[in-house]
């Protein structure tokens, strides 16, 4: 149970349960990505494929003594690299999309291509989860990368990936804080407007399995002396799983200063898809990839034979 795990790092006693997924790496030619990938391997918790130039990926894996353990495909071109990755998970050949050194654009366009990604239509969606030193608790935010200024409607969706997929590891009824700058509602702020109508959406059952709460100020979220010297009540202030921010301004500012200044540590990865989605950074570090590859293989609930 996720309630159990204090660090990022536990993570892997989670994964490490469960048979080894298949992991896909996108445009493989990337170091920071390829040596996540070599480590997850090596704990036993991913069989990889690598689809991208062999030459680079060769370069890339020179002091790597079980590279003929992986399943390496040579294409050269972004779109039928992409292509080529899309389609192994599509058809259930793989667990575990991952973006190596190719644009989030282009992975996401694959994904969502008609003919050969995914046959029904999707919300997707970007979710993080932190460890940070001074939270008594692991603590997901979304969305920090995809959708730009979600209206009202996307927020649901946003909601509903983040919470079907952290019942997946363990947390069974979040705790969801739609934050603002402030705790009430103003209507010159839309995002208070939006916070107030999704607590009022999940209390009358229409957004299920979570408890929402808001708007609520980021101190508010996450302190509990906050939550008491504000006079707040209800069990989402102070006490937060997930952070819901109102546009990818104020939450990839906010996932940025929490590694930058904070220490925290990071996983992220994109839902929505009928498979978890390892995406990250070029700039992220080979620990912030890996962790991101354990917080992955850890929703994946089906085995491939």
């Amino acid at each position: 149970m996720l309630q159990e795990l204090n660090k990022i790092s536990d993570l892997k006693s989670l994964v490490l349960k469960k048979k080894p997924k298949k992991l896909v790496l996108a445009a493989a030619g990337d170091e920071h990505s390829i040596d996540a990938v070599i480590a997850a391997y090596k704990m036993g918790v991913i069989q990889p494929i690598l689809v991208g130039r062999k030459e680079e990926i060769y370069k890339l894996t020179s002091n790597c003594k079980d590279l003929d353990n992986f399943e390496i495909i040579d294409l050269t071109d972004d779109k039928a690299i992409v292509k080529k990755a899309v389609s192994l998970v599509v058809n259930n050949q793989a667990d575990i999309l991952m973006k190596g050194n190719v644009t989030t654009a282009t992975l996401l366009k694959g994904v969502l291509n008609k003919e050969y990604g995914m046959k029904h239509k999707s919300f997707l969606s970007h979710f993080a989860l932190f460890e940070i030193p001074h939270y008594h608790k692991l603590l997901g935010i979304t969305d920090v990368a995809l959708n730009i200024l979600p209206p009202l409607e996307h927020k649901v969706h946003i909601v509903e990936n983040s919470v079907n997929f952290i019942r997946k590891i363990g947390i069974e009824k979040p705790k969801i804080a739609a934050l603002s700058a402030i705790e009430m509602v103003n209507e010159k702020m839309p995002s208070t407007l939006d916070a107030a109508l999704l607590s009022i959406m999940q209390r009358r059952g229409q957004i299920k399995h979570c408890l929402i709460d808001g708007p609520l100020a980021f101190d508010n979220a996450i302190s509990l002396e906050s939550k008491k010297q504000k006079k707040l009540g209800g069990d989402v202030a102070g006490n937060a799983d997930i952070l819901l921010v109102p546009n990818v301004e104020s939450g990839n500012i906010l996932y940025k200063s929490l590694v930058a200044f904070a220490d925290a540590k990071v996983a992220g990865i994109v839902l929505g898809a009928d498979f978890p989605i390892v995406l990250t950074s070029r700039a992220d570090s080979e620990e912030t990839k890996l962790n991101s590859i354990l917080l992955a293989a850890a929703s994946v609930n089906k085995n491939l034979s």
